[in-house]
């Protein structure tokens, strides 16, 4: 059964704080046709309250996604001359982009394509700083050798759908649902990291720990809501909270905020962008309790 772990409280504001003060969030997302998921995470990771977001997206797809929200920055990325995947010169670059960063988000949108896999290796192997890994950050993990988590030197939060969690540990989605607790904490403990298992009852664990989160609905079952969660998460880390509290404190206010959107909404009516939408009322709410 999950240990009743307190919610953290919302990081703390001084009246002599500026933009510095809230970290910066590098997200690394987007691709050709899947633009939107690089909007959606940084979008959110502002909403969330960092004080700087920079989206590094693949150059071909750097101006939609510049005109997606014009408070965070971009950076293109190089691309493969044959086709659109990230090419491994964006590892420098991302790199660099994670020194100046408290958090690196990576995966939302992403793809399939190219050497994202061995990309990714070399990222989460060299990369200081805590890192958030969702969607094709998760599918080209499952391609990796099961030592490379281990070799990170920073926090990792990994943010798995059941099927992206199934694939990770080479199991059907009808085992992870009929043993997520079991097979999270697992997984957890031995590759020293914390996952964050979504759908109903989102199970965020590093293995002795276990919270079952209370908020969402099943409106939240939309393209893109998984990318929002993944950039909220990456701001409250951005903001000096510990990565398993960030997490908590993450998929609680997510999900606060889809049951927010909802009565305005309706189920059926619900869209990724207004559970951004609705975070800062989410925010107001959970400070009142």
């Amino acid at each position: 059964m999950p240990i009743d772990i307190p919610l953290p409280a919302l990081p703390t504001r001084s009246a002599d704080a500026h933009k510095g003060t809230f970290g910066r969030v590098v997200v690394v997302a987007g691709s050709r046709g899947m633009s939107g998921a690089a909007v959606l995470c940084g979008s959110a990771a502002l909403r969330g309250g960092a004080g700087l977001v920079q989206v590094a997206t693949p150059c071909d797809v750097q101006p939609c996604v510049a005109t997606g929200n014009p408070c965070y920055m971009t950076v293109g990325l190089p691309i493969e001359s044959k086709g659109h995947a990230l090419a491994e010169d964006a590892i420098p670059l991302i790199l660099e982009l994670a020194d100046g960063a408290q958090v690196l988000a990576i995966g939302p949108g992403l793809g399939s394509a190219g050497r994202l896999a061995d990309i990714l290796e070399i990222v989460l192997v060299q990369a200081k700083c805590p890192v958030v890994l969702d969607a094709d950050g998760l599918n080209a993990l499952a391609k990796l050798p099961a030592d490379v988590l281990k070799r990170r030197s920073a926090p990792t939060i990994l943010t798995p759908h059941p099927g992206e969690f199934g694939r990770l540990i080479e199991k059907p989605t009808d085992v992870v649902q009929a043993h997520r607790e079991e097979l999270a904490r697992r997984f957890a403990e031995e590759r020293k990291v914390i996952v964050v298992l979504k759908g109903h009852g989102t199970l965020v664990t590093d293995g002795p720990r276990l919270y079952r989160n209370t908020t969402g609905n099943p409106g939240m079952a939309t393209g893109g809501s998984g990318d929002v969660l993944t950039g909220v998460i990456a701001a409250l880390i951005a903001q000096g909270l510990a990565p398993f509290e960030a997490a908590q404190l993450g998929v609680y206010l997510h999900g606060l905020a889809g049951d927010l959107a909802v009565a305005a909404k309706t189920q059926m009516g619900l869209i990724a962008s207004d559970i951004i939408e609705f975070l800062p009322e989410a925010f107001l709410k959970y400070a009142a309790r």
